[in-house]
């Protein structure tokens, strides 16, 4: 097995992060987790170079002008990217590297490890609500926040077409064997998506436009 980069995205209540933990812990051989670097605060819970690599702002641009990150982007004001060391340290290493990341990031890594030495996903759960509750349930997060993420989560369904594959996250375990599947197959499938999901995702857009209109 030739170990690849194994992007994980979806809008924020998605699920990516959950899917990466859970596959990680399933197959710990198999897969290794580049912690990314990030300007935001930690949520509770989180901890400094496990979920994250927290750093000041400063200290971010002090890497991205030291050409240290394989790719950053800026996120509801903050940033977020992964670490060239973090990449090279799982891959020399033998194992696919998953990395939990939004979709300006993704495209920086299809350019720079083409599939398939890269291998995205995008993930969402079924039915739009599923989104904007798990945003809910967060408790960190104003009205207004949560409406810029569901307004932003309608541009990262644009992107969706440029992920090789996509996943419906209803069910936490199918969903990783998914991921487990998809970093092992062969390359030689190229991308590959249901037609029927277009159609899904066209109507998954309008219905988050009416929910975020529901919002006040």
């Amino acid at each position: 097995m030739t170990p690849r980069i194994v992007v994980l995205s979806a809008p924020s209540g998605g699920g990516k992060t959950t899917i990466a933990r859970a596959v990680r812990e399933k197959h710990p051989d198999g897969f290794g987790f580049s912690v990314s670097a990030t300007t935001r605060k930690p949520r509770e819970n989180e901890h400094d170079g496990v979920d994250y690599h927290f750093l000041g702002r400063s200290q971010f641009l002090e890497a991205v002008g030291a050409a240290e990150f394989l790719e950053y982007a800026e996120y509801g004001g903050e940033l977020y990217g992964t670490l060239k060391r973090e990449v090279d340290k799982v891959l020399s290493a033998g194992r696919h590297v998953l990395l939990d990341i939004e979709v300006e990031g993704a495209r920086q890594v299809r350019e720079q490890y083409p599939p398939p030495r890269s291998m995205s996903i995008f993930i969402l759960p079924s039915e739009p609500r599923v989104l904007l509750e798990r945003l809910r349930q967060r408790k960190s997060e104003s009205i207004e926040q949560i409406r810029w993420r569901l307004d932003r989560a309608e541009y990262e369904l644009q992107q969706a077409t440029l992920f090789d594959r996509w996943i419906r996250n209803d069910d936490l375990t199918t969903a990783v064997a998914q991921v487990v599947a998809i970093a092992n197959e062969n390359s030689a499938r190229g991308r590959t998506r249901d037609k029927k999901d277009f159609e899904w995702i066209t109507n998954y857009g309008r219905m988050l436009r009416t929910l975020y209109d529901e919002l006040h």
